[in-house]
C-alpha cells in the first residue's frame, strides 16, 4: 500500500501530519511518537518575537471536543531555529513552519530568519486565527487582505507556502485570492470562534472571553469546507478538524483533500497521528486501494 502523497513540490511519505498548536515544536514527543511514522509536523506558530499567549485558563472541555484559547504562545522565530530546528533535522518527517504576525511585515520577518536555516520543508502562514487581539484572524477575513499577506511571503520564501484559512469567512474566496496570490497548498481550516460560561457566574471558562472551538463536533462542518474549496481552487487542501481515526481520515480525502492533519486528538492521545497512520494504512487495505490518491473525490 503506497501512502505517499504529493503537496505541490512537497513529496509526503504519507498523508498524516501533527497540527500546529496540538504537537508543541514536535521535539517534545519524540519519546512518545515515532516522528519518522508521520508524513509531517506543522510547529507551533512562530512569531518574529517570543509571545507569553493569553492567561489562563487555555482550555476548556465542551461537547464533542474542547476550547482553546492559548494565544499564540512560543519562543519566537531566533529561538526555534536555534534550540528546536537542530534536533528536529535528525528526523525524515516533513518539518512545516507556521508563520505568525500582527502586521505583513511580521510575516516576511519570520520568513526570512527562516530561509536562513536548514531542516524545513514548507511554511503554513497563520491568518486565521481567533485568539489573539490583532493579527491572525483580521487577515484571513478579506481576500484581498489574505492576498497581501501571501504575496508578500511568496517574495520573501523560496520554500513551498501553506495557507491556513478561517473557517467563519467566505472560504472559496479567500482561497481562491491567496491561490492567485501564489499560495502552494491550503489547509482548511482553523477552529471555530466560540464561547462557553459558567453559568453561576457568568464568566468566561477561559482566562479570554472566547476561544476556538475544535474536535469531532466541527467535522461535519469542516468537511464540507473541504469540499467546497477543493472544488474552487486546482492546490492542493490539507484537511483539518476532529480527525481521530483513519476513517475520519478517509472522509477527508473522498472530499477533496490530498492530506489530513490531527490536531485536538493529541490532548487526550499524544499518538493519535501515529495511530491514525496505522489506521489509514488497514482502512485502505480493506478496500484494497493500491494508492492513497485512489481515495481522493470519490463521492456518491
Amino acid at each position: 500500500m503506497d501512502l505517499s502523497v504529493r503537496i505541490g513540490t512537497l513529496l509526503l511519505s504519507n498523508p498524516v501530519i501533527a497540527a500546529s498548536g496540538t504537537f508543541g515544536y514536535g521535539i517534545e514527543f519524540a519519546h512518545l511518537v515515532d516522528l519518522n511514522s508521520l508524513g509531517g509536523i506543522v510547529v507551533k506558530g512562530l512569531s518574529a518575537k517570543p509571545m507569553e499567549g493569553a492567561p489562563a485558563p487555555r482550555l476548556c472541555e465542551t461537547s464533542g471536543g474542547m476550547l482553546n484559547a492559548v494565544g499564540l504562545q512560543n519562543i519566537g522565530v531566533r529561538a526555534f531555529v536555534s534550540e528546536k530546528l537542530p534536533e528536529l533535522r535528525k528526523y525524515r518527517t516533513a518539518i512545516v513552519a507556521n508563520v505568525f504576525g500582527h502586521s505583513v511585515a511580521e510575516y516576511c520577518d519570520v520568513v526570512q530568519v527562516l530561509e536562513g536555516a536548514d531542516g524545513l520543508a514548507a511554511y503554513e502562514l497563520n491568518i486565521s486565527c481567533p485568539n489573539v487581539d490583532c493579527g491572525g484572524a483580521e487577515f484571513g477575513a478579506e481576500p484581498a487582505l489574505a492576498a497581501e499577506v501571501v504575496a508578500a511571503a511568496r517574495k520573501a520564501s523560496r520554500r513551498p507556502l501553506w495557507v491556513k484559512l478561517a473557517p467563519n469567512a467566505d472560504v472559496r474566496a479567500v482561497a481562491r485570492a491567496v491561490e492567485a496570490a501564489g499560495a502552494d497548498a491550503l489547509t482548511v481550516a482553523n477552529t471555530y470562534p466560540a464561547m462557553s460560561l459558567d453559568a453561576r457566574t457568568g464568566r468566561s471558562r477561559l482566562g479570554r472571553l472566547s476561544g476556538g472551538l475544535s474536535g469531532p463536533a466541527i467535522k461535519p462542518l469542516t468537511l464540507r469546507l473541504v469540499y467546497e474549496v477543493s472544488r474552487a481552487v486546482r492546490i492542493p487542501i490539507i484537511g483539518l478538524g476532529g480527525i481521530q481515526t483513519g476513517e475520519d481520515a478517509v472522509e477527508y480525502l473522498r472530499a477533496g483533500a490530498t492530506a489530513i492533519q490531527v490536531g485536538t486528538a493529541h490532548f487526550s492521545d499524544p499518538k493519535a497521528s501515529e495511530r491514525v497512520v496505522g489506521d489509514l494504512r488497514h482502512h485502505c487495505n480493506d478496500l484494497t486501494y493500491h494508492n492513497i490518491s485512489e481515495l481522493r473525490s470519490h463521492i456518491e
